[in-house]
């Protein structure tokens, strides 16, 4: 079920090259986490600069498994830097219950980040496990 927040959600262009040339040589945790997440928020900002937002902001921000302090310095950076304003809230007191209504509605729940090396890491995860 969708609601109507009279929020815009957009998804600017993601490129692969940009993400392996940003953390290249630092795809250990957390150092890519920081450097992937300073790259789409910079991507994020500029497009909302240019397209006349008021602000932005990232679904990150729902996870209980991302630095939300560092997420919250990075945006308020890279907003300074844009000329636009962050958005920051705690989403995550609501993680579990959006997390189980997805799946009782058979909606996909993504178990990494969705970069590469999240994904390597996941599965070296479960091979331990």
């Amino acid at each position: 079920m969708l609601y109507n927040t009279g929020v815009t959600v957009i998804f600017p262009e993601y490129s692969p090259v940009d993400f392996f040339r940003c953390i290249n040589l630092n795809e250990n945790k957390p150092r890519r986490c920081e450097l992937c997440w300073r790259l789409r928020l910079i991507n994020t900002a500029v497009f909302a600069r240019e397209k006349g937002f008021d602000l932005f902001s990232t679904t990150l921000l729902v996870s209980p498994y991302q630095d939300q302090g560092l997420l919250k310095e990075i945006g308020e950076d890279v907003a300074a830097a844009e000329g636009t304003e962050f958005h920051y809230e705690d989403f995550r007191p609501g993680f579990k219950k959006a997390h189980d209504s997805a799946k009782q509605e058979g909606i996909y729940c993504q178990g990494y980040c969705g970069c590469i090396y999240s994904e390597i890491d996941r599965y070296k995860s479960k091979r331990r496990n």
